[in-house]
């Protein structure tokens, strides 16, 4: 497919008319083609409000035409591989394999968003009949469930062009939840960005649903998107990104006059404690483990562990040494953009010349976007002393703090901010021993793992993706798994409504057949009359 370089409004191409930029090769470094072109602040302005018109009407669609929509997007994308991996490649030089794999997660998430609206009970349908003889007053009848937000502006990432951009986890749960959807691309992909927006696009027509449904706004820098979020029509925001970029739309959605919700996934240095059964009975796997953990994606994943807990003891200098010896045999890591990478060797600088912080580090590289692999290590005085030590470093590093006293790694853990994740490693005797860290953990981060890695993350039901600020900005939902879906849904009750003027999920017979709650009880049974 030929790309055209420009927004996509209402599956209609834009003009040629804002700022010219073009997508970088990360392992060349070289230019790539055709120029793309960043929306205008018109743009901005009739995306919004195709969006808006079409979430009037998508609306009122019932879940299973939604989801067939969404199955009909995730058979585009497979049948798309080959060439959203050819084009992702050349824009961020992460391995075919790898974006293969999230090519066919990205479709799978439609999917599972599908089979979530074919059942259909994830609108939380609640209903009290009427009490019309009780004293001292009568109940009304009254019926909710959950309601589509409107249009919702989403920000793609840098570090998934597939899974979390713009066909991924907040374009599919807020097209399954009944809104409509205004993309902005990530600059450092927007050739994968267009190919990704035509397959969607191609499904709006071929399934009859509205075109303004879903538009893909290009910008290499930061007008169109701050346009978008302070747009009166859009409805919320969803980002995945730094902890900078994150706050800044979440400031720009509250100053609004009309304050709109922004969902932010953001920095996270998801912390591991390793505790004394693991030392005795995993050893220097613990190390290949860790390693394979905090470098897999080149360290460019948020579920990325950059905080490793270890007890002073013997059994702590093998595992020690061995990260010492893989991080140094390590090849160099290709990272996504120049700007990341020069982010990355700044912090790696920071750490080492400004604090007491010993460093291993890998043969340098010095191809613009390379990075070595770097093990920084120091003890948890030095870390409780300055907290910008617990900050997030987007790369192939993690951060070692060895301590000696219980107590002090239990005020570690109370001091840590939010994070989505925080990983025990140890045996069921440690976990009995140490019940005070676990209720630390559990308000601290969205996900406690027991002897097992953060990277990688399970689509599912039960996960959830989120945490405290500022691992994301409302730690109440996930950004992935199907209850994603409710960031983009309010609550809206009926009072006094006869049975035909409901919808289909309140009316007595339960045409449907979802779970709902029925005067306090669940059932999926019609209401008796």
């Amino acid at each position: 497919m030929k790309l055209a370089g420009v927004s996509l409004i209402a599956g209609q191409p834009a003009g040629k008319t804002g700022a010219e930029f073009r997508a970088i090769n990360p392992a060349s470094s070289e230019l790539l083609n055709p120029p793309f072109f960043s929306a205008t602040s018109d743009d901005v302005d009739r995306a919004a409000r195709a969006a808006h018109d079409a979430f009037l009407a998508w609306r009122n669609h019932s879940g299973r035409e939604r989801a067939r929509l969404l199955r009909s997007i995730a058979d585009g994308l497979d049948a798309a591989t080959a060439e959203l991996v050819s084009r992702a490649r050349l824009e961020t030089a992460l391995p075919e394999a790898r974006l293969q794999g999230e090519t066919k997660r990205t479709s799978n998430q439609f999917r599972h968003f599908a089979e979530t609206l074919e059942e259909g009970s994830w609108v939380a349908a609640r209903i009290d009949t009427a009490l019309p003889d009780r004293k001292p007053l009568p109940r009304p009848d009254l019926r909710s469930m959950l309601q589509p937000l409107g249009p919702i502006a989403v920000f793609g990432a840098s570090n998934f062009p597939l899974a979390f951009s713009v066909a991924g986890g907040d374009t599919a749960s807020a097209l399954a939840a009944g809104n409509s959807v205004v993309v902005k691309a990530h600059p450092a992909h927007p050739g994968t960005s267009e190919l990704a927006a035509r397959v969607i696009l191609d499904s709006v027509r071929s399934c009859g649903a509205p075109e303004g449904l879903f538009s893909l706004l290009f910008d290499a820098g930061f007008h169109a998107g701050q346009s978008l979020v302070q747009h009166p029509r859009i409805a919320a925001v969803a980002f995945t990104g730094s902890s900078n970029g994150g706050r800044a739309l979440m400031d720009l959605a509250a100053q609004r006059p009309h304050p709109v919700p922004c969902f932010a996934e953001m920095g996270s240095t998801n912390p591991v404690f390793v505790l004394s059964g693991a030392l005795r009975k995993q050893g220097n796997g613990i190390a290949a483990g860790l390693f394979g953990s905090f470098t897999l994606g080149a360290g460019q994943f948020c579920t990325k562990p950059g905080i490793v807990f270890l007890p002073n003891q013997a059994e702590t200098e093998p595992l020690l040494a061995e990260l010492r010896r893989l991080t140094a045999e390590s090849p160099a890591y290709t990272l996504l953009t120049p700007g990341i990478a020069a982010t990355y060797r700044r912090s790696i600088e920071d750490r080492r010349s400004r604090r007491a912080v010993e460093m291993r580090t890998s043969a340098p590289a010095d191809a613009t976007c390379a990075a070595t692999a770097a093990l920084l290590e120091t003890e948890i005085e030095t870390f409780l002393n300055y907290p910008e030590l617990s900050e997030e470093i987007f790369g192939p590093t993690s951060l070692i703090v060895r301590y000696s006293e219980r107590p002090a790694m239990m005020r570690a853990a109370e001091e840590l901010e939010g994070h989505l994740t925080a990983t025990i490693l140890g045996s069921d005797e440690d976990l009995a021993e140490h019940r005070d860290l676990i209720a630390v953990l559990e308000r601290k981060v969205g996900r406690v793992l027991f002897n097992g890695f953060p990277t990688g993350l399970e689509v599912c039901d039960a996960v959830v993706h989120g945490g405290p600020y500022p691992a994301s900005s409302d730690s109440r939902f996930t950004a992935v798994g199907s209850r994603a879906i409710l960031r983009f849904a309010r609550p809206v009750c009926w009072q006094g409504f006869p049975e035909q003027s409901l919808p289909d999920e309140l009316r007595d017979t339960n045409p449907l057949g979802i779970l709902r709650m029925v005067n306090g009880n669940m059932s999926r049974e019609p209401v008796a009359g």
